[in-house]
């Protein structure tokens, strides 16, 4: 076990993410979704866990893994064309993954989900982390409205909202 990695996992608390990420950040990366939705058939859920638990931790559960359980627990798979997409934020892992369900995944590809989730994880390293989260939704989007555009009355199949952990 990495005990670097194990004592930021314990001292990384809410109050971090509340720093990072205040309010007013939130309700943007809120209204980005709420926006984003409106130009595509997806669904975007953003998500900050602040730490791994220690049992995640001593078992050695990736930042990855722990996306694709967060993207179960959520069930952004059930969705009508399976066009979830999970963000999710392991801040004292520094880490970002994008999970996209089967309906986008494969038109879009795993080096499109990494290459954005890369350009977030720059932003977030200068500090700006309401930027990053802004233009990783935006990023997602460009997928989204690419591969699934808008057909017009399409429902919102789950929350907008930005999900702390």
């Amino acid at each position: 076990m990495d005990m670097q990695r194990f004592l930021r996992h314990l001292f990384t608390t809410r109050a971090a993410v509340r720093r990072h990420f205040p309010p007013a950040s939130l309700q943007a990366i809120e209204a980005a979704i709420v926006e984003s939705e409106r130009g595509h058939r997806g669904e975007i859920r953003f998500v900050i866990e602040p730490a791994l638990e220690p049992a995640q931790l001593i078992a050695g559960m990736t930042p990855r893994e722990r996306a694709l359980e967060v993207f179960s627990e959520l069930r952004i798979w059930d969705t009508e064309e399976n066009s979830g997409v999970l963000i999710y934020v392991l801040h004292a892992d520094h880490a970002i993954e994008i999970v996209a369900d089967r309906g986008i995944h494969g038109a879009a590809g795993q080096q499109t989900w990494e290459r954005i989730a890369a350009d977030m994880e720059r932003t977030f390293a200068k500090g700006e982390h309401g930027a990053g989260a802004l233009r990783g939704i935006a990023s997602v989007t460009a997928e989204l409205r690419r591969h699934l555009p808008r057909k017009g009355g399409d429902a919102d199949e789950l929350p907008n909202e930005v999900t702390v952990l």
